[in-house]
């Protein structure tokens, strides 16, 4: 049987909520806090990635994880819409991890579909 914590939960959920963990500390860890947009978008993004991953974790809803696939895009997308590419470490930072996001929830949505009794 599963502890308490974990009962219930999604693999997918805890990868989400590191990877906005990631996502937060990237612009000190990588090095592109200086560049605004870039660092910006990441805390921010990074916050509401989290934010989603906690109440994933506290009680499964779809509309979460469908959010997570947007936001995921959204990062993919941001270092040419805010005019950050040319920043490669802050550009690769963001389509990384923002792939990494909407595969997660992608697999998420699936495993879901797949087995719809697996979150309590």
């Amino acid at each position: 049987m599963a502890n308490g914590l974990m009962e219930g939960k999604k693999a997918q959920d805890w990868l989400n909520l590191v990877l906005a963990v990631a996502l937060f500390v990237s612009p000190w860890a990588i090095g592109f806090a200086g560049e605004f947009m870039a660092a910006w978008n990441a805390w921010i993004v990074g916050i509401v990635i989290g934010a989603l991953a906690l109440a994933t974790l506290t009680a499964f809803s779809e509309w979460e994880e469908w959010a997570n696939m947007v936001i995921g895009i959204w990062l993919v997308v941001s270092p040419w819409l805010l005019d950050f590419a040319a920043n490669v470490n802050a550009m690769w930072t963001h389509v990384v991890l923002g792939l990494l996001v909407a595969a997660i929830s992608a697999w998420a949505l699936w495993d879901e579909r797949r087995n719809p009794h697996a979150h309590v």
